[in-house]
């Protein structure tokens, strides 16, 4: 990378000062998924709501920490498909066979991802 480069001069910070710019852009790509991406917001928000009934309707941690962790997944995944999808239309919009199968594979990541959350749900509800 050049010096002069956008990305040098974001690289190039160290200590501790890279990793308040790491929590800021952290922060800033959740803020980003949630305005723009519509899949988010609802992964997002069930997730919440199931961490939640997680802690009022499960007293056993053994049985609430799986819960909780299937709904991070969850909502990680959706992060790295939203990820994907965005820098797929950052590099064209027009219909091609890679960009289709890119962004089809981030959504079966999700689908595998809410099929364990609700595998989990059901063993930890029926189990």
């Amino acid at each position: 990378m050049e010096p002069s480069s956008y990305a040098a001069e974001k690289k190039g910070k160290s200590g501790i000062r890279r990793v308040i710019n790491a929590f800021g852009y952290s922060i800033d790509g959740i803020a980003a998924a949630y305005r723009y991406e519509a899949a988010f917001r609802q992964v997002l928000w069930l997730n919440a709501l199931l961490v939640c009934a997680a802690f009022f309707w499960v007293s056993e941690t053994a049985v609430r920490l799986p819960l909780i962790i299937a709904s991070f997944v969850s909502v990680i995944v959706e992060l790295f498909n939203t990820a994907v999808e965005a820098a797929v239309d950052h590099t064209s919009t027009e219909k091609h066979e890679l960009a289709k199968r890119a962004k089809d594979a981030g959504s079966a990541a999700q689908l595998f991802a809410m099929l364990m959350l609700a595998a989990v749900w059901l063993s930890a509800l029926f189990g």
